[in-house]
């Protein structure tokens, strides 16, 4: 049998070595170690902090190493960390002065990490690790965790495309002009027999359900001023005369009322004048220039016309353009025929049903007619139905949309996949056909919900790159604030919220992002202004009372921690292990608030 015999000097190193890592051991009771934050926080769905570890003066022994092995333990299972290694190659002072090192460390947030501790262990050992000693415990260096930043809520809108239709009542013009002789205001029988007045009569044995006649009357340049007056306002008050006569012809009846009449008298004005005279062919550029120069001179408008009498050019001008001004010119306003919004509801609904076709609305119409049902299923048929009649980018932005509120409200993951993919699906054919915010910002709400939370961003960022409109601005920033509080841009946040549309979420999560900021006063402030927005957001309450935990406000962290509570009690069991309030845990007036 071969006897493995050590020196007397090895021995005496084995020993030595021995009494160092003990020593080191011992002296490892003084270490001091500093975690920031603490407690731990989350924030963007993971876990970030700092351990600063400071070493006796003397602890760290020639050729030797100590390492903090840190994990996290909740329950009775551990997550490991990491290591921070002391090498005393690295610190040849450590005789005098004290060794430090500040390590960061990172891990995943999981519903189960939300109570426990982190921890860390101490082992001293010989630089070639042959030998080492451990701590008989582990070290608790601090709590976990705090999940305030979880409190956010989520918003999920959608931006429907325009459809273009207007069901208010429109009017449509209709234009007839009936000319006078000179100096006459007596509607003539060649008018009335004309095309103007065959057109004239026709319309209005049609009965169109009208609003306004404005008969407006004019005269051309010659005659005396009061004649001219005279004349015009003749001329509008006859055709208003021959207008009632028609109407009593064609019995009217109660209905004639209803129908505003004006009449308007031209007196002395040259605009339509210069109108005739720029469009007239016969006239020559230089003829029409003389004409301008007298029109456009001083003098009055008499003398303007005793002047154009003067000129080679004025038995064109009586020939072509006066005749076209002793007129009356009646405009009429009429209600466009549209069909009401139950018949367009019915027609949709058919066509949905398959007992019409598509072509039986115009694409406006058939696109104005979902936001006649909240069904979304009826919604889905009636946006699929116009994808396939005009294939529009409208028609796929809006199907999307439907399809992310159809997942929105589904409790079923794997049903809310399958919407969440149709929907993606239709803001690419939209996005194909052309770049629209509508569709990116209902993009970014589909990535939402999927959870993919940075190609969200994207598709937010590309749709305000987009859009100028500001009610749609306001929309984005809404779901921007929120994907600003998950990815822990909280300053970012707070400015997207501000600009965001003014809904009481909106102001809650606004609040909680200047929680989150560390901003308290502003947070107070914001969280009141949640609660005035709306008196039944527990969530709201809380916030307000975490900020006044922070500003050590106990009887104001009491009094909105009880209404919290009060309006929901599942709340009570979160605020006992929130160490949000750990300091106040054992404060008479905070044990009072949970009663």
């Amino acid at each position: 049998m071969k006897k493995y015999v050590i020196s007397s000097a090895a021995l005496a190193s084995l020993m030595l070595s021995g009494c160092a890592l003990s020593t080191m051991i011992k002296m490892a009771k003084d270490q001091q170690v500093t975690v920031t934050p603490s407690p731990l926080e989350v924030h963007a769905d993971s876990v970030r902090f700092e351990v600063s570890a400071l070493l006796p003066v003397k602890m760290l022994k020639p050729n030797k190493v100590y390492t903090l092995n840190t994990y996290y333990q909740y329950g009775d299972q551990k997550l490991q960390l990491g290591t921070i290694e002391f090498k005393s190659v690295d610190y040849p002072n450590s005789g005098t002065e004290q060794p430090k090192i500040a390590r960061t460390f990172t891990f995943s947030y999981l519903p189960e990490y939300k109570k426990g501790e982190l921890k860390a262990g101490g082992t001293a050992s010989n630089a070639t690790a042959t030998k080492s000693k451990t701590l008989p415990f582990d070290l608790k260096i601090a709590d976990g965790l705090i999940t305030t930043s979880q409190l956010v809520k989520e918003v999920y809108p959608v931006a429907y495309a325009a459809h273009g239709y207007d069901n208010r009542e429109e009017l449509a013009p209709t234009n007839v002009s009936f000319f006078f002789e000179k100096g006459k205001s007596v509607l003539r029988t060649t008018e009335k027999a004309g095309t103007n007045g065959k057109f004239f009569e026709k319309f209005i044995a049609a009965k169109n359900l009208t609003r306004t006649v404005t008969i407006t009357g004019s005269h051309s340049p010659e005659g005396a001023e009061m004649v001219n007056a005279q004349l015009s306002d003749e001329r509008s008050k006859a055709i208003e005369k021959y207008y009632r006569e028609m109407m009593k012809k064609y019995n009217y009846a109660k209905s004639a009322d209803s129908i505003a009449f004006v009449t308007k008298a031209v007196v002395q004005d040259w605009t339509s004048f210069k109108s005739l005279l720029a469009s007239n062919k016969t006239l020559s550029e230089e003829q029409k220039a003389e004409i301008t120069m007298v029109i456009d001179g001083s003098g009055t408008f008499t003398e303007k016309e005793q002047a154009l009498s003067k000129l080679k050019s004025y038995k064109t001008l009586l020939k072509e353009v006066y005749p076209v001004l002793r007129t009356a010119k009646t405009d009429i306003m009429t209600v466009k025929a549209k069909k009401s919004d139950a018949q367009i509801a019915l027609l949709a609904h058919k066509i949905v049903t398959a007992e019409l076709t598509a072509d039986t609305l115009k694409e406006e119409e058939l696109l104005y007619s979902a936001t006649l049902t909240p069904d979304l299923k009826e919604k889905e048929g009636i946006y699929m139905a116009a994808s396939k009649k005009v294939d529009s980018w409208q028609s796929h932005t809006n199907l999307g949309a439907v399809y992310v509120e159809m997942a929105n409200r589904s409790a079923d993951p794997s049903v809310k996949k399958e919407f969440i993919d149709k929907a993606v699906n239709q803001f690419q054919i939209s996005n194909a056909k052309i770049d629209k915010p509508e569709a990116y910002l209902n993009l970014g709400t589909a990535l939402l919900l999927k959870g993919d939370v940075a190609k969200a961003l994207e598709a937010l960022n590309n749709a305000s790159k987009l859009t100028s409109d500001a009610e749609l601005k306001k929309t984005l920033n809404s779901i921007k604030g929120l994907l600003e509080i998950k990815t822990a841009k909280y300053r970012d946040a707070i400015l997207s919220l501000e600009n965001s549309t003014d809904n009481p979420t909106n102001k809650y999560n606004k609040a909680l992002a200047s929680l989150l900021n560390k901003d308290y006063d502003n947070a107070k402030k914001a969280f009141d202004e949640a609660i005035l927005a709306d008196p039944n957001n527990a969530l709201a309450y809380y916030g307000a009372a975490i900020t006044a935990a922070e500003q050590s406000n106990i009887d104001f962290l009491s009094s909105r921690l009880a209404k919290a509570v009060k309006l929901d009690s599942n709340l009570k069991g979160r605020a006992v292990s929130d160490l949000e309030f750990k300091d106040f845990w054992n404060v008479d007036s905070f044990k009072d608030a949970l009663k």
